[in-house]
């Protein structure tokens, strides 16, 4: 593997089999999904390690991915594994629902995932993309896109050309390839800010993701690995108007500590902040199509949502390992087979992006409306649901696994490509 800052003197294109665009959570796992499957790699970003409070609840198939990849066993020093998700109803609706809990040994899982800091998966991934010859990491930018029929190329902010077969576009919601590519996006937002923070705190989690339900969206807490002098961490996602985030924004730690801890009941006992606050507004995104020529987009340059349920990059995920199986057999100076292939990845991913995008919507939606049919509707579909075994044990797995053929990389047993790893570039 090489590295570089895109300023060497030789200004001569680089070549590769697959340029990934966007060095987030998402690029970097598409950087080693693709060069597992034997192809040279340029992935091009810069690499985020400060995001403020952010954490990743992965499920059973995204662990099954990183296990498949060699990755997860770095990552898993920094993770809490989450043993089961508490709701609660705080909205004061008229209806109210007792709280339910479900548990992850009812589906025969030792835990529904695990939940590691943002921050310290990025860096694990991009220290793996370091050590692996099949992957080059360039920390630059990308100017702009070139896409035909028999190239994809693309031009570094920093000068510099790099000519791919194909481009894997995670750059985010402002993507540029899915400009470039012609592809539209419906766009809508909230009326919420989305505060997240980690927290030290009195009581143990016991493992347990506890989510109250209140009139401004969700307050979650979910579970963090504990440190030396705090042993009992969790991650906090706040969903409130954009006038309550500003004041919340000003407080000192110690008194938002102490809002936390009423708006929470005091179920965590007392509550120390472990970190700065971040905060990002609500919206959703949803593109026409998720792919161009000789191109692909992934996690949230193709879709965008609010953070409930532990959605995102859980999707995304499944966009990679959907898309690795799409290609796999396929060579990538065959514009026919490549256009084939899209079509595959087109039609399999419409379904599961889809439905989760409605759905995040609609829960969210319900919390925001201050209707009495809303709020009968939501507590009967919660009480139905859970009270009836069957449906309760498939929506659970519906949220870990999704319905529908299972990706190879998120099967119990994934097969990995073991040929010979591509040269340096």
């Amino acid at each position: 593997m090489s590295q570089t800052d895109g300023k060497a003197a030789d200004k001569s294109p680089i070549e590769c089999d697959v340029l990934v665009a966007g060095a987030g959570s998402a690029g970097l796992s598409a950087a080693h999904a693709f060069a597992a499957q034997g192809r040279k790699v340029v992935v091009v970003g810069k690499i985020e390690t400060n995001l403020a409070g952010r954490t990743v609840a992965l499920f059973e198939g995204s662990l099954r991915f990183y296990r498949a990849l060699g990755l997860w066993e770095a990552c898993s020093a920094h993770a809490a594994p989450m043993e089961g998700i508490r709701m609660i109803d705080d909205t004061g609706s008229i209806f109210p629902t007792t709280p339910k809990e479900f548990r992850s040994r009812e589906i025969d899982l030792d835990a529904f995932g695990e939940n590691i800091e943002n921050n310290a998966l990025v860096a694990e991934l991009a220290e793996a993309a370091k050590k692996n010859p099949a992957i080059t990491l360039i920390e630059d930018l990308v100017d702009t896109f070139e896409l035909n029929f028999s190239v994809a190329r693309a031009r570094l902010a920093s000068d510099g050309w790099i000519n791919a077969k194909f481009i894997v576009a995670g750059e985010g919601r402002n993507s540029q390839a899915r400009q470039i590519a012609g592809i539209t996006v419906k766009t809508w937002s909230y009326p919420q800010i989305a505060l997240t923070v980690l927290l030290a705190h009195e009581k143990p989690h016991h493992n347990i993701s506890t989510e109250f339900h209140k009139r401004s969206g969700p307050f979650t807490f979910v579970p963090l690995r504990g440190r030396d002098g705090a042993p009992h961490r969790s991650s906090l996602v706040w969903l409130v108007t954009p006038r309550e985030a500003l004041r919340l924004q000003a407080l000192s730690p110690e008194m938002l500590a102490a809002e936390i801890e009423d708006e929470s009941h005091g179920i965590l006992g007392a509550v120390t902040i472990d970190g700065p606050l971040g905060a990002f507004p609500m919206g959703g995104l949803k593109t026409s199509r998720v792919t161009g020529l000789r191109m692909a987009l992934i996690g949230e340059s193709a879709h965008l949502f609010p953070p409930i349920g532990a959605q995102g990059l859980n999707l995304s995920l499944r966009d990679i390992a959907n898309l690795v199986d799409c290609l796999e057999g396929v060579a990538l100076d065959e514009p026919d087979k490549i256009s084939r292939a899209l079509e595959t990845y087109e039609r399999q991913r419409a379904l599961d992006i889809g439905f989760r995008i409605n759905g995040v919507d609609v829960l969210n939606r319900s919390l925001l409306v201050h209707a009495l049919p809303v709020d009968f509707a939501r507590a009967f579909a919660l009480n139905f649901f859970s009270a009836i075994g069957p449906l309760r044990r498939a929506l659970m797995r519906e949220g870990v696994t999704p319905h529908g053929p299972t990706p190879k990389l998120m099967r119990a047993r994934p097969p990995v490509s073991r040929r010979p790893a591509a040269g340096k570039v």
